[in-house]
């Protein structure tokens, strides 16, 4: 990369794609985002409707954002200045019934892929899953380990169940990543990854992104950015600075009224396992991080780094340079 400002990536977005939500995220200096492109718990006809409207917002706002299926794509989109995204889907459901489809989401520009969100589902078990409850990884799931290798996609484990994770890890023969999960040493939500598999991904030459999402920091109050950089100083400890990252998770743009967010992510949601354990103090109005509630915010994040004595090098690969190396190594 060539331009004199660093490459920074969202390891996972879920951001309205549109032109105020561009520019608000290249004002905090971010050069490129993982966007879960479609909904997580769809069919494969909702999915290609769904990709086919993002690529047609995307297509609408060109000036400054480009759509980024190479390491060519990325440098291309930093150099000019745009917005680089990466589409993304956090969940293998829509092709579990054949995994030629997988071809199928490359071709239209899909790039990283999760075998499954925090549910069962014929690749295996999601997060919420524990103890003799998840089975780990299916016969099915070998295969779709062989046919993301064969494409080159990025294989993604962030929503697998702790069992389901490890076996995933066990099998690959090529980087992975965890691209949005915390330390489980440092705050034991079911979403976040254990000492472990942070050596096993970093063993693959992947990397584990730092996640911003509140109830995967901190559980007891609300969570601030000194609170999150306590996961990726651990992490680092763990796996090495080479192998770790960052992402928002963030749904800047398109956040929840109220009432959608009680019955998806709230105390009694989807997930009571991972966000009924939260404090009194994880509410609508303070479901986000103190100091980041916008991609805006991002450079918060690397002040706190300097704060710490990390030095600009360790910054850079923290803020994006390991994804890029991942992606060489995965895409070719």
């Amino acid at each position: 990369m060539t331009s004199a400002k660093p490459f920074v990536f969202d390891g996972l977005n879920a951001t309205m794609l549109s032109r105020e939500q561009a520019e608000i995220t290249l004002k905090g200096g971010v050069s490129a985002l993982n966007l879960t492109v479609t909904d997580v718990f769809i069919g494969i006809g909702p999915l290609l409707v769904e990709l086919e409207q993002n690529r047609q917002r995307l297509e609408a706002i060109s000036d400054i954002a480009m759509l980024c299926t190479s390491v060519a794509d990325l440098k291309q989109a930093h150099e000019t200045g745009k917005l680089g995204y990466v589409f993304g889907q956090q969940n293998s459901l829509a092709v579990e019934d054949d995994l030629r489809l997988l071809e199928t989401l490359k071709r239209l520009g899909i790039r990283i892929l999760q075998p499954t969100y925090n549910q069962i589902n014929k690749l295996g078990y999601g997060a919420p899953f524990k103890g003799d409850a998840d089975k780990g990884i299916t016969d099915l799931g070998h295969k779709w380990i062989e046919e993301m290798t064969r494409l080159r996609l990025v294989m993604d484990l962030s929503h697998c169940g702790h069992r389901t994770a490890n076996d995933y890890l066990d099998a690959v023969k090529v980087p992975v990543v965890i691209s949005h999960a915390n330390a489980f040493s440092v705050c034991p939500s079911l979403r976040n990854k254990t000492d472990e598999h942070i050596r096993k991904v970093a063993k693959t030459g992947g990397l584990i992104g730092g996640v911003m999402w509140s109830p995967a920091v901190r559980h007891d109050k609300r969570p601030t950015i000194e609170d999150f950089v306590n996961h990726l100083d651990h992490m680092i400890k763990v796996g090495g600075v080479e192998h770790v990252a960052w992402s928002s998770d963030i749904t800047e743009g398109k956040f929840p009224t109220r009432e959608k967010w009680e019955k998806s992510y709230g105390p009694k949601g989807y997930d009571p396992d991972i966000t009924g354990v939260l404090g009194p103090w994880y509410t609508y109005e303070d479901r986000m991080n103190v100091d980041y509630q916008s991609l805006a915010h991002t450079p918060r994040i690397w002040d706190e780094m300097k704060k710490r004595g990390y030095s600009q090098t360790d910054i850079d690969k923290v803020s994006g340079g390991n994804w890029l190396r991942v992606f060489r190594d995965v895409w070719g």
